[in-house]
């Protein structure tokens, strides 16, 4: 459903909650090089408790000569990838 919901101040809770996501993202930057092109990503860890991942959830290969580099909410990432 499409509901907007205000705050009692007047502030639209969606708008915070996307602003908030955007600050527990990681951060994710290519350079290019003469040769090639590098591909870096933040991986953050929500809390210590929990188990490191093998892997990468920032890291996407589509296919042999294209990458994808994700900055921000993985979830929304992998629509786009797939």
């Amino acid at each position: 459903s499409r509901t907007t919901i205000f705050s009692p101040e007047g502030r639209l809770y969606q708008v915070e909650y996307a602003m908030e996501a955007i600050n527990h993202a990681g951060i994710a930057i290519g350079v290019l090089g003469s040769d090639g092109v590098v591909l870096g990503a933040e991986k953050k860890i929500a809390s210590k408790l929990l188990d490191n991942v093998k892997g990468s959830e920032k890291m996407y290969k589509v296919d042999d000569h294209c990458a994808v580099a994700v900055a921000g909410i993985t979830a929304d990432a992998n629509i786009l990838v797939n």
